[in-house]
Formats: C-alpha cells, structure tokens, sequence
C-alpha cells in the first residue's frame, strides 16, 4: 500500500505525537479529580514514568495507547503495511519495556494499573474512573481496564 503523504510530512505528522498529555489521559485525570481523587503526574523517579501515581495508595496508573503499546485482540492495534519488520521491532520492544517497567515497580512495592485507550473510548472515563476507585482502596496487584 503506498502512503498517501510524502516522506517528510509522515516524518512531521510521526514527530507530533506524543507520549504525555494525551486526550485519553486528560479524560481520565479530569474524571478522577472530579471524583476526588488527587495524584501526581509523570514522575520520573518512578520505572517507567506512569502516568497517574497516587503515593498514598502506592499505586500507578498507566493510560496506554492501543497501537503503540499492542493492546491484544483490539482493533486499534494494527500493524502498517509497510516496514513491517521495523514496525513489529518497535512493537516488541515497547511491550518488553512495559513488562521491565511493571515488574520493577512491583519489586519496589507499587501496584500497577494499565488503562487501554480503547476502554475509554467504548466505556466512558466515568466507568473507567469508578474501576479504578475500587481498585484503589482494594489490595489488588494488577488492574487492567
């Protein structure tokens, strides 16, 4: 399938996206403060960088995109046509990077939630947000919304 912009303008259109701030992310912040719940964003002293990290739960949340982070039997998760070998390497190495990062931060006592693009998009930020309420105040390791 040949692309339908040149080299350079997939290069710009490639270069703008970006990893913090995303509208997922901002719908899910904006639900979980209004239900009132306060965090932190992005620290960097964490494996990973979550993106929500609430200390006094010890718990981190990351909002992760579909395509990039290869949400499995998701139909945002699709492999362009061309390169693919580029493609499915930079794939796997993003899901080995979470998978490091997870379990780093396990070690180091935080629990984990992962929060796909797709749930927020099919369910709502509100019933996203009311999960990882619940979530929250449990004993739970592991959330995956």
């Amino acid at each position: 399938m040949v692309d339908i912009v040149d080299p350079e303008t997939r290069s710009l259109m490639m270069s703008r996206i970006r990893g913090r701030n995303t509208r997922p992310e901002l719908a899910l912040r904006r639900a979980l403060h209004a239900a009132g719940y306060r965090y932190r964003l992005h620290r960097r002293d964490l494996p990973g960088s979550p993106d929500l990290v609430f200390a006094q739960y010890k718990a981190v949340i990351f909002v992760n995109g579909c395509f990039w982070h290869r949400h499995s039997d998701c139909r945002f998760a699709t492999t362009p046509a061309t390169r693919t070998e580029f493609w499915q390497q930079k794939f796997d190495a993003n899901v080995a990077r979470d998978r490091r990062n997870r379990s780093q931060l396990r070690i180091a006592g935080w629990r984990t939630g992962i929060v796909w693009e797709c749930s927020l998009k099919e369910s709502g930020a509100q019933k996203v947000a009311s999960k990882l309420a619940d979530w929250l105040k449990s004993s739970s390791d592991l959330l995956e919304v």
